[in-house]
């Protein structure tokens, strides 16, 4: 009788244990279905969202500058500064590069980082035009600061203008401190009358990983001068290609055949900004280098074209300052890579007095300035 009771306890432990299991293995399953349906939800999300601006945009010119006009013969100053959406102090490293953040800082450490880089371009290099990359209107990354207007503010008496290049889906990574949404571009700022801006809409990858690429774009930004011609100051940030040969080519061929149209057209060109390539390398040499640092195809250019630094003597060149650095690590001037990917290409009708890349230890950005001094011809 004892046996027999203590085997009905047995089973109604069995029976107990498969019940428990049984609501377990549900609870799993619903868990499972949950963040699939979580996962569709948002990669619906991203897809729909999707859309890239249309090609030839015209853009709106805030007019700040005056009426001045350019003159020939006259020597001015330019600079071109990709300033990293604020985030990218010197202890910065970025999770997309092998590092640890993916936003910056702090909303004080983005304003402290825009405002210092844009008052040294206009207290110590005083330039004419600027060209600025990586500017946010409105990014998790950077807290919400609107960059631009931040700029507009330190940069009264300028004429303006502003391509969004890129207005990206909210990036739910890392799970921890997501990336976020992202809405950038570029701003060009003149001490002279713009008459007219383009945006233009570079080629990017039209396979599924176009969900993954951010979107590019340079503008056209045509300037009067006293002689009846235009200067032409192409601000661009080009992709960060990794292996993709077709995305380089369609880039670079869509840029030199807008360099070549206007230089045809009796105007000055100056083309300058982040062409993610290493620009110190004149080809090709077999060197090791990052996926999105290989030497820019000088043999496309345009006739009538060059990068000013191949003014450069070969020593010059090799000793001046890299304008990037890898995000890799917070930056170790022992240990960090670098590389000059920030630089300008202009027309033979404009000439080159001065060009420097400015070394500031990357304190305001993984970049530094680039600035050149120049004559139109």
């Amino acid at each position: 009788m004892r046996s027999s009771h203590k085997k009905e306890r047995e089973f109604a432990g069995m029976a107990k244990q498969k019940k428990v299991g049984k609501v377990i293995l549900k609870g799993v399953g619903l868990l499972v279905l949950a963040i699939v349906l979580v996962v569709a939800v948002y990669a619906a999300y991203v897809v729909i969202s999707y859309k890239r601006l249309p090609d030839n945009l015209t853009l709106e010119v805030r007019p700040g500058a005056g009426d001045g006009v350019l003159t020939s013969g006259q020597e001015y100053g330019i600079t071109t500064y990709n300033i990293g959406f604020g985030a990218y102090t010197p202890e910065f490293s970025f999770f997309m590069d092998g590092g640890t953040s993916s936003v910056a800082a702090s909303r004080e450490s983005v304003e402290e980082t825009v405002a210092g880089a844009a008052s040294y371009v206009k207290d110590t290099l005083q330039p004419d035009f600027l060209l600025w990359q990586e500017v946010d209107l409105d990014s998790t990354r950077s807290y919400h600061v609107n960059q631009y207007e931040m700029l507009q503010v330190l940069y009264e008496g300028y004429d303006m203008t502003f391509a969004v290049n890129y207005d990206s889906a909210f990036l739910f990574y890392p799970l921890t401190q997501p990336h976020g949404k992202s809405r950038a571009g570029l701003a060009v700022m003149s001490s002279y009358p713009i008459e007219s801006a383009l945006r233009r809409s570079f080629p990017i990858s039209t396979s599924f990983s176009k969900f993954l690429d951010l979107d590019r774009c340079y503008s056209i930004n045509r300037i009067p001068v006293d002689n009846g011609k235009y200067l032409c100051i192409i601000n661009l940030h080009m992709s960060a290609y990794g292996n993709s040969d077709e995305i380089r080519q369609g880039q670079v061929s869509m840029l030199c055949e807008d360099m070549r149209r206007e230089y045809e057209a009796g105007n000055y060109v100056i083309c300058g900004g982040d062409f993610n390539h290493d620009l110190k390398a004149l080809t090709d040499d077999g060197s090791e280098r990052e996926s999105w640092a290989y030497p820019f195809p000088r043999e496309e250019l345009p006739e009538g074209f060059a990068f000013c630094m191949d003014a450069l003597s070969d020593e010059e060149r090799d000793a001046m300052h890299d304008s990037a650095r890898n995000a890799d690590e917070a930056y170790n001037p022992e240990t960090t890579y670098t590389v000059t990917l920030d630089g300008f290409i202009i027309s033979d009708n404009v000439k080159c007095t001065w060009y420097e890349n400015v070394d500031l230890q990357y304190l305001y950005s993984d970049h530094d300035p680039v600035y050149m001094r120049f004559i139109l011809k």
